[in-house]
């Protein structure tokens, strides 16, 4: 990249390249210079908007996590309407179906990362923990027009269907599991 010449929406940038990075190679594979490869830009202009890579690594992940917010009001406004088990599927093809798996990944496997999440977000796996509470928000406004049962604990059934799909899509390496195998898992906890 040319030396004065200005980029667009660089952090962004940057960001969409270790998407495809993560989603591509996993998380082994996302260092620096693959970002700023990847980007198309000098690998000093990570350095520039960014103190290190970790600074870089947690503000991607906690942008990642703060996308999720138009998902999380299309799921609440969807309660009354189709059925439970079909809209929490939805919800999770397209939240797993995401880089969030690859986050995960990512925030397990850097000790640093960790740490530096930890201090704007007080537990869990930002991506996961988000994800739970937009899928207890859901239940709770279903719960509360009778088609979850009184006696279902919205949290509860959201970190179960969490870790339920965790599981099912945590292999990056083979296929990613059908939606009739999702609604099933689903089926399954909210039954």
């Amino acid at each position: 990249m040319p030396t004065g010449v200005a980029l667009r929406d660089v952090r962004e940038q940057l960001f969409a390249a270790a998407d495809r990075i993560l989603l591509r190679a996993g998380p082994s594979a996302l260092t620096s210079r693959a970002v700023t490869t990847e980007a198309g830009v000098a690998k000093g202009v990570l350095h520039k908007h960014f103190t290190d890579f970790d600074d870089f690594l947690a503000a991607f992940v906690l942008d990642r996590v703060h996308q999720m917010a138009p998902q999380a009001l299309a799921l609440r406004s969807l309660a009354g309407s189709g059925t439970v088990s079909s809209n929490v599927t939805e919800a999770l093809m397209a939240v797993f179906g995401s880089v969030a798996v690859a986050i995960v990944a990512l925030v397990t496997f850097r000790d640093e990362l960790r740490a530096r999440l930890r201090e704007t977000w007080p537990a869990g796996v930002p991506v996961l923990t988000e994800a739970a509470g937009m899928l207890s928000a859901y239940l709770a406004a279903e719960r509360s027009l009778g088609r979850v049962p009184r006696s279902a604990d919205p949290d509860g059934l959201a970190a179960m269907l969490i870790g339920t799909a965790h599981l099912l899509f945590a292999d990056r390496t083979g296929p990613p599991p059908t939606r009739d195998a999702v609604e099933r898992a689903v089926a399954l906890v909210l039954g």
